[in-house]
């Protein structure tokens, strides 16, 4: 029985670790081949790609960049088809997350938030667009429940992630119907690794959240090939992946 991915090329941004990475396995397990990039996570890269390309041979490709390189995200695209022939779907999930508080944002924190979770993944979306419409393929954007219910002192990441929901309908809306376009918002899934949310601020998150616990990983790439590879009539859409905690906040 063919796999639902099977002989379909997809480019995860921020696909060593973490999310990106569970997103990677779960589409490489319908038979996907993929093309993972990332910016200094070479050692989980390689780790990932060995082990998937172990379960199928060259099966996965490693491309390092910095998304914030505007002028070089047209290579990610077309190293991408070289590889691999074609392009079918790009996944949108690497970002940035720290705290602008209003009074202390500075330009650089404005480059940095907005250049990776929206500058990028329009850039991106701009340069993969004739391929994925020669594919008829799709664009995931991982977003943030945070673009509609602002995280207290993360001003400038909260409305990147706002912007990214505005471009993911946009994008729905200007490639169609060649190509789909939705967003997976997260809620609390992984904490942050700079120790910026302690155990009390954990659980008082966990506490608005309906279902009473955070998420895996593995719930946001569930819900990424249900876009990818189980929703043919479905487009301009965000999907809340939250436990709830969207509807408490």
């Amino acid at each position: 029985m063919a796999l639902p991915l099977e002989d379909k090329v997809v480019l995860i941004t921020g696909g060593a670790r973490r999310v990106g990475a569970a997103i990677a396995r779960r589409l490489h397990a319908s038979g996907a081949s993929l093309m993972l990039h990332y910016r200094a996570a070479q050692g989980d890269a390689q780790a990932l790609q060995s082990e998937l390309t172990a379960v199928r041979a060259h099966s996965v490709a490693l491309l390092r960049a910095d998304l914030l390189d505007i002028a070089g995200l047209p290579e990610i695209v077309r190293n991408t088809v070289a590889r691999f022939g074609r392009l079918d779907v790009l996944v949108n999930n690497a970002s940035s997350f720290h705290p602008t508080p209003l009074g202390e944002i500075g330009l650089e924190q404005w480059d940095d938030l907005v250049g990776t979770n929206l500058k990028a993944p329009l850039f991106l979306s701009q340069a993969a667009a004739p391929q994925l419409k020669k594919t008829g393929g799709a664009i995931v954007n991982i977003t943030d429940i945070h673009a509609e219910r602002p995280l207290k002192n993360y001003v400038v990441y909260c409305l990147a992630k706002a912007g990214l929901v505005g471009l993911t309908r946009s994008l729905a809306r200007e490639l169609g119907p060649e190509v789909r376009v939705n967003g997976v918002s997260p809620g609390p899934v992984l904490w942050p690794e700079d120790g910026s949310f302690d155990e009390v601020a954990r659980q008082r998150v966990i506490a608005h959240t309906l279902l009473r616990r955070a998420g895996e990983p593995e719930d946001v790439a569930r819900a990424v090939h249900f876009f990818v590879a189980e929703a043919p009539y479905v487009t301009g859409q965000i999907l809340a992946v939250d436990g709830g905690r969207s509807v408490s906040l």
